[in-house]
């Protein structure tokens, strides 16, 4: 009987330390996503920083950015699909900066940003200057802890 009993609190307390792992703290997660995101944009952005903000998203991350992507399907290779994508812009401002200005969380499983940015560069497929500034919102999808799906929007 009391292997039985142990055997029932050793499974009520392993569940309810999962429980507690997996609730985390959306408002640091925003942040750390937040400025991650922007070291993979500046200037002197190399594949370190990309990795630093690739390592916030699961494996199968979905990823829409209106109105250049719109499809956010999740797929087996989503994370490396967002590698090579970002990869192509790493290094291509000559100037960014970025102002985080709100926080939005949704339970434990969303949390939006709004951010105002500026850049500065040359577009590396066509070698044509840009400079922009835009106001944008991302909703990020949380799973197990991790962005599970990202939906940029610009103001």
């Amino acid at each position: 009987m009391k292997k039985y009993l142990f055997f029932a609190v050793s499974i009520l307390v392993s569940a309810s330390l999962s429980a507690k792992e997996t609730k985390i703290d959306l408002n640091e997660l925003a942040q750390k996503y937040f400025d991650t995101m922007v070291a993979t944009q500046s200037p002197g952005a190399t594949k370190k920083e990309l990795e630093t903000h690739l390592n916030l998203l699961t494996e199968d991350v979905g990823h829409s950015h209106l109105p250049w992507v719109t499809d956010d399907s999740r797929l087996p290779n989503g994370k490396e699909a967002m590698r090579k994508g970002m990869t192509f812009y790493l290094g291509a401002h000559s100037e960014y900066n970025a102002e985080l200005l709100d926080v939005f969380t949704f339970n434990h499983s969303a949390v939006a940003i709004r951010y105002k940015n500026y850049a500065k560069g040359t577009h590396p497929e066509n070698n044509q200057p840009i400079e922009y500034s835009q106001v944008m919102m991302e909703v990020l999808e949380i799973e197990d802890g991790k962005i599970a799906v990202i939906r940029k929007y610009h103001e």
